[in-house]
């Protein structure tokens, strides 16, 4: 039954998501996120390292998909995002997890059906797809979302090896 973490790096809050495959289908193991409310920006990518760690510690995951950097506008905020998500980067593969990553269209498209879907429909799916009673915050959901994406694309690329 191989765990997946997904990571939603961000400079203010990075989610986690964590399922689980179970023959054909996913379970819902755990989400959250951690808050780096500082200016400081090592005291920052510290706090997103050490949380990240605790994570991996406690659920022993087997691999780790993340967000794929966009292009921004805004160049500080772009550079903010490309730290946190080397800090959870570092965090995974220093437990030798195999790294894959998804751009947000590939997630959305992959979640809710379209590449330009909102936060919250995003959310929403979620919540459906994982079976969950209440929608997860906003960071921990587009993190499941991540991993869902894996889940949905490395199946389909291993169905598709084992009909050739």
């Amino acid at each position: 039954m191989p765990i997946i973490l997904g990571i939603d790096p961000g400079s203010r809050f990075t989610g986690y998501g964590i399922i689980c495959q179970n023959n054909h289908c996913i379970t819902y193991v755990g989400s959250g996120y951690i808050s780096t409310n500082t200016t400081e920006l090592s005291t920052s990518l510290q706090l997103i390292y050490s949380g990240l760690t605790r994570v991996i510690k406690k659920f022993s995951p087997d691999c780790f998909a993340i967000e794929r950097i966009f292009m921004s506008k805004n160049v500080h905020s772009a550079l903010k995002l490309g730290h946190a998500r080397g800090a959870a980067i570092v965090a995974a593969i220093n437990f030798n997890l195999p790294m894959f990553e998804y751009t947000a269209s590939q997630i959305k498209k992959t979640v809710v059906g379209i590449g330009n879907a909102k936060k919250n429909q995003v959310q929403y799916m979620v919540k459906m797809i994982l079976k969950l009673s209440v929608s997860p915050p906003i960071d921990s959901s587009d993190a499941l979302a991540v991993a869902i994406t894996h889940y949905h694309i490395y199946k389909s690329k291993k169905d598709h090896v084992k009909m050739k």
